[in-house]
């Protein structure tokens, strides 16, 4: 399987002959992420997760294009004539093969992130039982590699810390990065050094455009 990272919380998963994309949103301004996929998997429906225009050109440029995500997303793409047709709602457990993947929905709520505003939905995505793919939340479930989010305004570095060694893990790559400026970006990379050098394991940050075969 290779993994691509696009801008922000975006993955592009290639398996065979088989592409999917994981959250696409408004900070996701490489027009490739979306490119020969098959199926768009969206956690949930902040704005950096998903971006509706996007997937209207994904269905205009792959008419059989499939789209799967939770009832929050479904809901705000419900006003899309375009998208609403290819959206297939996903709950915590269920399972979905799409060519050579096998994708399971983890999780049911984003993280805690205001005070005066509960959780909107949020599902991770276990594909094939070897990536984890968490959207806004620290999901845990068991996955060699974890695709960890690196900032957010409801994530702190002792909670990021905590996350990471909740399980053993083959690899962790910190997504989830686009609200931040140099001196952040090189904050978080730091946190990740130390971590991969405590554990011994491939913990860092991917860059856009990186490719990683798993």
């Amino acid at each position: 399987m290779d993994l691509t990272k696009y801008g922000h919380a975006c993955v592009q998963l290639t398996e065979g002959g088989t592409t999917i994309v994981i959250d696409p949103g408004a900070l996701t301004p490489e027009p490739e992420a979306c490119h020969g996929a098959e199926a768009v998997l969206i956690t949930h429906e902040h704005f950096d997760h998903l971006d509706q225009g996007l997937l209207e050109a994904a269905v205009a440029s792959r008419p059989d294009l499939r789209i799967f995500t939770c009832a929050g997303v479904a809901q705000k793409l419900e006003a899309s004539e375009r998208v609403r047709e290819h959206v297939e709602v996903m709950e915590d457990g269920q399972t979905v093969s799409i060519g050579d993947f096998e994708i399971a929905a983890v999780g049911s709520s984003h993280a805690y992130s205001h005070p005066d505003a509960s959780p909107v939905n949020n599902i991770g995505f276990l594909i094939n039982d070897t990536v984890l793919h968490p959207g806004d939340a620290l999901t845990d479930v068991p996955a060699p590699v974890l695709l960890v989010p690196g900032q957010a305004p409801w994530l702190t570095v002792p909670a990021l810390v905590e996350y990471i060694r909740t399980r053993q893990r083959d690899r962790v790559y910190a997504i989830h990065d686009g609200l931040l400026n140099q001196w952040g970006l090189q904050v978080l990379d730091s946190v990740l050094d130390i971590e991969a050098r405590r554990a011994g394991l491939d913990i860092r940050r991917l860059l856009v455009g990186a490719t990683v075969h798993l």
